[in-house]
């Protein structure tokens, strides 16, 4: 998963509010978004290199996502997968706050990461490559690809004013729900200029590449865009457009689960 942008607003019918991106190597073998035999609380796409995934819910009213942090040559391939870190959160009943504390205690066991968690009522986020250590989020509307939350990348400045912008003119939560526009909002390929492309460590020609919000290139780009709503009373809201369908179904999935509590 490389772009997210989500809305929080705890006083609202709908708390939690999420467009993302996952990008990933075209050949890596992926399910499409649907219920785990396994674990069939848990609604989300899966990695089947690893058997994690890049995000999901639970239906007990609980979400995580999870992006890499970009970092060329810092790779332990013995490394425990970063899509565990999804999963272990959902099938647990570990509170957000907590969970992250916990995590912050062995969080060399993994790659560089980004992790995002929401439990029902607390919204976190954490990054093993951060000096801050877990961060409780307030209402607000939040970005982030495969650096720190919020920094300015131009598609993580771009993400976040089109989410902002569909936030304050709809009428009302349930209307982003009506039609497909809100799952396009990141489905834009334009690159960012020379001037303000940050320098993560690749080349010039990657990083220009990597800049939009829907990447495409031989071997490696967006996979799909999934949307997501956490609502106040427990139901939860999943779509998912897969853009790179190879063997997958391309068709746009909608799930609604009821509250379960």
């Amino acid at each position: 998963m490389c772009l997210i942008a989500f809305s929080f607003d705890p006083d609202s019918e709908q708390k939690l509010f999420v467009l993302a991106n996952r990008d990933e190597f075209y050949g890596r073998p992926t399910q499409q978004a649907g219920f785990w035999q396994d674990e069939p609380g848990i609604l989300a796409g899966r990695d089947l290199e690893a058997g994690g995934t890049w995000l999901g819910v639970h239906k007990q009213g609980r979400f995580a996502a999870v992006t890499n942090f970009r970092e060329p040559g810092r790779n332990e391939p013995r490394a425990v997968s970063r899509g565990m870190l999804v999963t272990g959160f959902l099938t647990s009943d570990i509170g957000t706050e907590s969970f992250l504390h916990d995590l912050e205690i062995d969080a060399d066991r993994y790659n560089g990461f980004n992790l995002i968690l929401y439990d029902g009522n607390n919204l976190g986020y954490y990054s093993n490559r951060s000096d801050e250590g877990p961060i409780m989020l307030e209402k607000g509307v939040y970005g982030l690809s495969n650096h720190l939350l919020d920094t300015p990348w131009p598609k993580v400045a771009r993400a976040k004013q089109r989410l902002i912008e569909l936030v304050t003119s709809s009428s009302s939560p349930a209307s982003f729900w009506k039609h497909e526009r809100p799952l396009k909002l990141l489905e834009d390929q334009t690159l960012a200029e020379d001037k303000d492309l940050p320098n993560t460590g690749v080349s010039l020609e990657l990083e220009r590449t990597l800049s939009a919000m829907l990447i495409k290139s031989p071997n490696y780009g967006t996979r799909c865009t999934t949307m997501v709503g956490m609502w106040e009373n427990g139901s939860i809201r999943f779509a998912e457009n897969t853009l790179h369908p190879d063997d997958l179904s391309p068709a746009t999935l909608y799930f609604e689960l009821e509250p379960s509590r």
